[in-house]
């Protein structure tokens, strides 16, 4: 008599893939750049919308599309930010939005989360890596919304994207540094 079990064939379980989108008034996207080579000017960007796409189970699949409007960089300095949104650097009339989509998820070699992603700024698209920290736990904040957050950075160069005006310095140096640090700190809402 035989008395081998036959097993059922695993049956594909239903994504759990949550739609989320960026709560503006909960999030901050900032930089930092250096100055005269002796200070780092840091900055914002006041106006920022995106979804993202997020299964726990499943964190390689996530998708983030998210868009930046220039015109609502501040540096607390009114001068600077229209040198800013000027043609000598990111050119608002012509390039109104900054762009990220992301491309893919996987680990660092520190045991740390990477976004991979198409970063789009004055016309010029370059990849570009986040290094993550989160999501956090999921919370029901006090209007009965489900939150969770994440914080994210990167360097990049401003030359990379076409933004090369600079000033030499009478002592030597440049005005205005290429490498930009960003910080993001993300709240996220999700959608119904």
């Amino acid at each position: 008599m035989d008395t081998a079990q036959t097993t059922a064939a695993p049956q594909p379980t239903a994504t759990a893939a949550t739609k989320w989108s960026i709560d503006p008034a909960h999030t901050s996207v900032t930089f930092g750049v250096r100055h005269m080579m002796v200070s780092t000017v840091r900055g914002e960007f006041q106006k920022v919308t995106g979804t993202v796409t997020w299964d726990p189970a499943q964190p390689e699949a996530t998708t983030i599309e998210a868009s930046l409007d220039v015109a609502s960089i501040n540096t607390r300095e009114a001068q600077r930010d229209a040198h800013l949104k000027s043609a000598d650097f990111l050119d608002v009339e012509k390039y109104p939005t900054i762009e990220f989509r992301s491309r893919g998820v996987g680990r660092s070699m520190a045991g740390g989360v990477e976004i991979v992603g198409e970063l789009t700024i004055h016309g010029t698209t370059r990849v570009i890596t986040l290094q993550v920290e989160g999501p956090t736990a999921e919370y029901k904040n006090p209007w009965g919304q489900t939150v969770m957050g994440a914080s994210a950075k990167t360097t990049i160069k401003r030359s990379d994207f076409g933004m090369t005006w600079n000033t030499v310095l009478e002592a030597g140096g440049l005005l205005v540094g290429d490498d930009i640090s960003i910080q993001l700190d993300v709240e996220l809402r999700r959608e119904q």
